[in-house]
């Protein structure tokens, strides 16, 4: 074999060993030395510049061998040294290590006391419950002061006297009795709907189990404040308004003398209603000066219960600020065509496609206030 052949040999070599292990290498070079061991023989004993430069190839090769068994070596102690820490590691955590299964983990951290914030992943137990803090309904609602009245239609018609000429008197004897006539006024009372509606998606049903015996409740609460406002509006348009002014009075006196002008047209006044605010400030109405506090005329107090001169005054925050009603409720009534209902459906629009729901409250109704004349609708600042 010359020298090029040997060379070529050594240059394929020393490609065929990048990349390979040392026991890998270590095959190729034997092979090398088995197909050139006279060759090899030949160049140990040699002195030429090209077997030196054959010599210094095989030295090369070896030297790669020799670095690839000290990266081993280093490798042998790195894995020895991470044996001996896990096995360190799980003979001091063993207790904990025995209690880990499938889906469950434990964390290894240096003793210490544990708190919340160091020891507990994820949220802490909760106790819950299906009560909800509601917002408080109105205290009284004009239902609860007036009569009802159910109706198959739509409208209610009542007849009003409305005045009438000639008097009844004494008869002269041999005269015509006196004649007396009356005229009548038909009024119409038509109900309506006062309703409204909330939607919701069934998953914020099923995940919040409380709104089922929420929403009813909350609809119902709502139906009232508004047909409270409704009703307010008519009674306030409907009734008559006061003469009196604050002038040299307070709110009692003011009130005593609505009952004195209905009880001059033979009305007999029930109920004084007034706003919440005006009720403490009646309560707080001096007598006289050094008399203490007191009420003119004659009060009480009794069982939560405010009286002038037996009326029973009652709080009501639908009635708008520093106004007031007295008057013989008994002929107002609530007109009703449908009740109030509440219901619930999940085919309102696209709500099955929208797997929503749908809450209406509702109810048709209006109010007949039979004789304007029994009610005055005052105001506390009237001057």
């Amino acid at each position: 074999m010359n020298e090029k052949e040997l060379k070529d040999a050594l240059a394929e070599l020393k490609t065929d060993m990048e990349g390979k292990s040392k026991a890998e290498a270590k095959a190729l070079v034997d092979e090398f030395k088995t197909t050139f061991d006279d060759a090899l023989e030949e160049i140990k004993t040699s002195n030429s510049d090209a077997n030196d430069e054959i010599k210094g190839s095989l030295t090369a090769i070896q030297d790669h061998i020799d670095k690839l068994d000290v990266k081993m070596q280093a490798k042998e102690t790195e894995l020895k040294e991470g044996e001996d820490l896990l096995r360190k590691t799980i003979t001091d955590n063993f207790d904990k290590i025995k209690t880990v299964s499938k889906g469950k983990s434990v964390e290894v951290k240096t003793v210490g006391d544990m708190t919340l914030s160091a020891s507990l992943t994820g949220d802490q137990y909760r106790e819950f419950t299906f009560d909800v803090a509601k917002v408080p309904g109105q205290m009284v609602n004009v239902a609860d002061l007036v009569g009802s009245l159910n109706i198959g239609v739509g409208t209610y018609t009542f007849p009003r006297e409305s005045g009438g000429e000639g008097t009844i008197t004494t008869q002269t004897e041999g005269s015509d009795k006196a004649q007396k006539d009356y005229d009548f006024t038909m009024v119409d009372v038509n109900t309506d709907f006062i309703a409204g509606y909330c939607n919701y998606s069934r998953k914020m049903s099923n995940n919040l189990p409380f709104l089922e015996s929420f929403l009813p409740d909350a609809l119902r609460r709502d139906y009232w404040i508004a047909e409270n406002t409704v009703f307010d509006a008519v009674l306030a348009a409907g009734t008559t308004a006061s003469s009196q002014v604050i002038t040299s009075q307070n709110k009692v006196e003011m009130l005593v003398q609505e009952i004195a002008t209905l009880e001059g047209s033979n009305f007999a006044p029930n109920i004084i209603v007034v706003t919440p605010a005006d009720f403490w400030d009646i309560m707080l109405t001096e007598k006289s000066t050094g008399a203490g506090y007191g009420l003119p005329g004659f009060t009480s107090y009794d069982n939560g219960v405010l009286r002038i001169n037996g009326i029973p005054v009652v709080k009501a925050n639908w009635v708008d600020t520093n106004k007031y009603y007295v008057g013989d409720f008994s002929t107002v009534r609530r007109i009703i065509t449908e009740g109030l209902s509440v219901s619930f459906s999940e085919h309102d629009e696209d709500n099955f496609r929208k797997n929503a729901v749908t809450g209406r409250v509702e109810a048709q109704v209006g109010l007949a206030i039979h004789r304007i004349d029994a009610i005055i609708y005052g105001d506390f600042t009237a001057t």
